[in-house]
């Protein structure tokens, strides 16, 4: 079978997009350039999404496959209706999760994969729903990252994740509830409670 040349496909894109820009500035198309660049990035994310579908050795490649494929969910109409900023990053988050899912040893991705989820959610909070208090849901995204750091697979000895997990859940948690000016005398008391706890330490442990 005859590979199709690499100046076919780029002619035919250039053409579509002239097309659409002539479209656009007539007036019987909106967001024709939207939709241009949207089909550019989606056939691109396509391109390395198949190389990380055929070749799993090549995990790298789900990253730029759906950062790509985000980017062209938000080029089109998502972006019009609020949902490109949840499109954009939710689906680099989606990535990562690709990354882990297919080596347990990577678990590193579930880091970023887990933040850029919940930035994406929040992105949606506000930008779709207009809720604008969204400081509690972003703690709380993040403590559920650090949990599932601790209790998913291949993440080894982590139990230092539960940690972080429990104290930005129960932030997000305060910072979503009637009691968030709580937090101001939680702070003071933490601080004050870690200068006793190093004090305490000190003497305890002098000869």
């Amino acid at each position: 079978m005859k590979r199709i040349d690499f100046r076919i496909v780029i002619g035919v894109l250039l053409i579509l997009g002239s097309i659409l820009g002539f479209l656009e500035k007539f007036g019987v198309i909106q967001r024709g350039w939207d939709l241009f660049w949207g089909t550019i990035l989606g056939l691109a994310g396509l391109a390395f999404l198949y190389i990380f579908i055929t070749n799993r050795r090549q995990w790298w490649a789900a990253i730029p496959a759906f950062t790509l494929l985000g980017m062209a969910a938000s080029s089109f109409l998502l972006d019009k209706l609020g949902w490109g900023g949840f499109a954009f990053l939710g689906c680099i988050g989606l990535g990562f999760w690709a990354v882990y899912f297919t080596g347990c040893e990577r678990w590193w991705a579930i880091i970023p994969g887990g933040i850029l989820l919940t930035l994406g959610a929040v992105s949606a909070l506000s930008d779709v729903f207009g809720i604008l208090n969204t400081g509690g849901v972003f703690f709380i995204g993040l403590g559920l990252t650090f949990l599932l750091v601790a209790i998913l697979p291949g993440t080894g000895n982590s139990s230092w994740a539960y940690f972080p997990a429990a104290a930005l859940i129960i932030v997000g948690i305060v910072l979503g509830t009637p009691f968030k000016g709580l937090m101001d005398y939680i702070w003071i008391a933490a601080l004050f409670l870690g200068g006793a706890v190093l004090i305490w330490q000190y003497f305890r442990t002098r000869p």
